[in-house]
């Protein structure tokens, strides 16, 4: 069975980027992620500051690791490696990282996997299982795009399940990172301020709704059955209004972001 990696394609849209917040929070509940992040001193990677800046890097990677070709893919791992060579503790962080640690790495892909499967299931429904599991061994580029090695991707959805469970022990928000991701999730680095009111409270139920419940409780966020029900009709009315959207534009804007990093290439601009 031969397929292209359609779990990243299909999941890689604006509905999508509904998800983006809870995934997020999903990657920085890990204590050196999340401080990796919060103390890093790679000013144009604030999102609080540049959030335009830091959006693009990140919605870029995501393009580049699931649709871009090798020689895309290596571009974009040396300018990555570049700003991640500042991402490492100091005598004064709470908990040490480095963001060259695989084992890091590994733990940001399996958030981004996650994130990805919960939203093809929501717009699509689940796959056959030979499908999936041949959509899962392409997901290694989540990683592999940058230092993971491709032999530290779990073998096998079950090997993946067992590495999640065990992955969760080291899931732990204290109260700085909390408020940090609180931001996040209301997303209070939207400008102008004004829309805060409007934006707000809509995008902390969508985010909460995609987390899962040991992230909800870690977050302190409440959820309950009627918020559930709001949520799935929500997504329910989304997955139909996916489905008529013509490709090109359900794919926006990481097609469209995916061009823009061809294009710094041939221009020799800044990626990242």
């Amino acid at each position: 069975m031969t397929v292209d990696n359609e779990l990243l394609r299909k999941s890689m849209t604006g509905v999508g980027l509904l998800a983006g917040g809870a995934n997020v929070i999903m990657q920085l509940g890990h204590p050196a992620v999340g401080y990796g992040v919060f103390e890093s001193r790679v000013e144009s990677g604030q999102i609080n500051r540049h959030p335009v800046k830091r959006t693009r890097t990140t919605l870029s990677y995501l393009a580049v690791a699931g649709m871009g070709d090798d020689d895309v893919k290596a571009a974009y791992r040396k300018a990555t490696n570049r700003s991640h060579a500042a991402v490492k503790s100091t005598a004064d962080s709470p908990v040490k990282y480095n963001a060259f640690d695989p084992n890091l790495q590994l733990w940001v892909a399996a958030c981004l996997y996650r994130g990805f499967e919960d939203v093809y299931y929501a717009l699509y429904g689940e796959p056959d299982p030979e499908f999936l599991d041949e959509m899962y061994q392409r997901c290694h580029v989540l990683g592999s795009t940058l230092q993971m090695p491709r032999d530290m991707w779990p073998a096998d959805r079950i090997t993946f399940e067992k590495y999640w469970d065990a992955a969760l022990a080291d899931v732990h928000i204290d109260p700085t990172i909390r408020r940090y991701l609180h931001g996040i999730a209301s997303a209070t680095f939207v400008k102008p301020r004004v829309l805060h009111p409007f934006i707000g409270p809509f995008m902390r139920f969508v985010t909460t709704g995609f987390l899962p419940e040991r992230f909800r409780d870690e977050m302190e966020l409440p959820w309950d059955p009627i918020k559930q029900k709001r949520f799935d009709r929500l997504m329910g009315t989304l997955a139909v209004i996916n489905r008529v959207t013509p490709q090109v534009v359900r794919e926006m804007p990481f097609n469209v972001l995916l061009w823009d990093v061809r294009s710094r290439i041939r221009a020799g601009r800044a990626l990242v």
